[in-house]
Protein backbone atom coordinates (compact mmCIF):
# COMPACT_ATOMS: atom_id res chain seq x y z
CA UNK A 1 0.00 0.00 0.00
CA UNK A 2 1.40 3.39 -0.97
CA UNK A 3 1.60 6.15 1.61
CA UNK A 4 -0.62 8.61 -0.19
CA UNK A 5 -1.84 11.71 1.55
CA UNK A 6 -5.56 12.26 1.18
CA UNK A 7 -6.49 15.90 0.54
CA UNK A 8 -8.46 17.51 3.36
CA UNK A 9 -11.34 18.24 0.98
CA UNK A 10 -11.81 14.48 0.45
CA UNK A 11 -11.54 13.36 4.08
CA UNK A 12 -14.71 12.35 5.90
CA UNK A 13 -13.49 13.28 9.40
CA UNK A 14 -11.11 16.14 10.21
CA UNK A 15 -9.08 16.98 13.28
CA UNK A 16 -9.66 20.37 14.90
CA UNK A 17 -6.49 21.74 13.28
CA UNK A 18 -7.41 20.44 9.82
CA UNK A 19 -10.92 21.87 10.14
CA UNK A 20 -9.50 25.20 11.31
CA UNK A 21 -7.29 25.48 8.23
CA UNK A 22 -9.93 24.16 5.81
CA UNK A 23 -12.76 26.42 7.00
CA UNK A 24 -10.55 29.39 7.95
CA UNK A 25 -12.02 29.51 11.47
CA UNK A 26 -9.93 29.61 14.63
CA UNK A 27 -9.25 26.29 16.34
CA UNK A 28 -10.58 27.53 19.68
CA UNK A 29 -13.86 28.54 18.05
CA UNK A 30 -14.20 25.19 16.26
CA UNK A 31 -13.43 23.33 19.50
CA UNK A 32 -16.16 25.30 21.36
CA UNK A 33 -18.66 24.65 18.56
CA UNK A 34 -17.75 20.97 18.51
CA UNK A 35 -18.14 20.56 22.28
CA UNK A 36 -21.63 22.06 22.04
CA UNK A 37 -22.57 19.85 19.06
CA UNK A 38 -21.33 16.36 19.91
CA UNK A 39 -23.40 13.96 17.84
CA UNK A 40 -24.41 16.66 15.35
CA UNK A 41 -21.12 17.23 13.48
CA UNK A 42 -18.52 16.31 16.10
CA UNK A 43 -17.46 13.09 17.77
CA UNK A 44 -14.70 11.80 19.99
CA UNK A 45 -12.16 9.26 18.82
CA UNK A 46 -10.66 8.31 22.16
CA UNK A 47 -9.83 11.68 23.66
CA UNK A 48 -9.55 13.46 20.27
CA UNK A 49 -12.40 15.64 19.14
CA UNK A 50 -13.08 15.13 15.43
CA UNK A 51 -15.24 17.06 12.96
CA UNK A 52 -17.44 15.36 10.34
CA UNK A 53 -16.65 17.63 7.38
CA UNK A 54 -19.89 17.35 5.40
CA UNK A 55 -22.12 17.82 8.45
CA UNK A 56 -20.06 20.81 9.59
CA UNK A 57 -20.41 22.34 6.11
CA UNK A 58 -24.20 21.93 6.38
CA UNK A 59 -24.14 23.46 9.86
CA UNK A 60 -22.22 26.48 8.59
CA UNK A 61 -24.57 26.96 5.64
CA UNK A 62 -27.58 27.12 7.99
CA UNK A 63 -25.87 29.34 10.58
CA UNK A 64 -26.38 33.09 10.50
CA UNK A 65 -23.40 33.69 12.80
CA UNK A 66 -20.83 31.60 14.63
Amino acid sequence: MDNQTIPVSEKYILTINEASQYFNIGSKKIRRLAEDNIGVFALYNGNRCMIIRQKFEEYLQKATSI
